[in-house]
């Protein structure tokens, strides 16, 4: 789960059997806990179904899908979504974080949290 400006809010890595949907209710419910004054959600069109009902009314969550259209051809930018695609490549440039070397998940949720702090600690003035 990420911001507008692709910066981490909360992380879930789940198993490849896992759906997307299944892994969201998790990964939603992370994100209330942390982030309380969050109110709307941006997810591509995976998340259709229940999911949108469910984030209503148990987080007060409002999710919104962006959906290709059936006359699209080709690559084309949908809104708010190349900034997830970005985020994703941003976290491949470390070895790390490359699903070929990690065996476990839990092991991938904590280097990308890490990571994640990492980007956010406040510097000292003068250090680069």
């Amino acid at each position: 789960m990420i911001d507008c400006l692709g910066l981490l809010l909360a992380v879930a890595v789940t198993a490849a059997n896992v759906g997307d949907r299944e892994a969201a209710v998790g990964l939603l419910t992370r994100l209330r806990a942390l982030h309380r004054d969050i109110c709307l959600v941006w997810a591509d069109g995976g998340y259709t179904g229940s999911l949108g009902d469910w984030a209503r009314q148990k987080l007060a969550l409002a999710l919104q899908i962006v959906k290709r259209t059936d006359d699209m051809e080709g690559f084309v930018v949908l809104p708010r979504r190349w900034v997830v695609e970005r985020t994703l490549s941003w976290l491949m440039h470390s070895r790390r974080l490359c699903r070929d070397y990690e065996t476990l998940t839990a092991t991938s949720e904590a280097m990308i949290t890490r990571m994640g702090r990492r980007l956010a600690r406040p510097r000292a003035c003068g250090r680069h």
